[in-house]
């Protein structure tokens, strides 16, 4: 997925270099901010199954910060 994005990244820039037609840009950026969406999406899931998970098992203390830390990503993912 991230070599994906990092071609559209690439792909951006050289369309802004060429003077590609606005609408053109503005929806290929679109599709790179969905796509590091579901990046984002699918690490904060492997965060909660691996992290919060493993240490709601092992310490309660741990626990606590990892979903803390899974909160503020949360909200981080919202307010974008």
């Amino acid at each position: 997925r991230l070599r994906r994005i990092e071609g559209q990244a690439r792909g951006i820039h050289r369309m802004i270099e060429e003077d590609t037609y606005c609408i053109d840009i503005l929806t290929q950026i679109s599709a790179i901010t969905s796509a590091l969406e579901n990046v984002a999406l699918g690490l904060l899931d492997d965060h909660l199954k691996h992290c919060v998970a493993g240490a709601i098992q092992h310490d309660g203390t741990e626990a606590e910060v990892k979903l803390k830390e899974a909160s503020d990503a949360i909200a981080r993912l919202v307010k974008s």
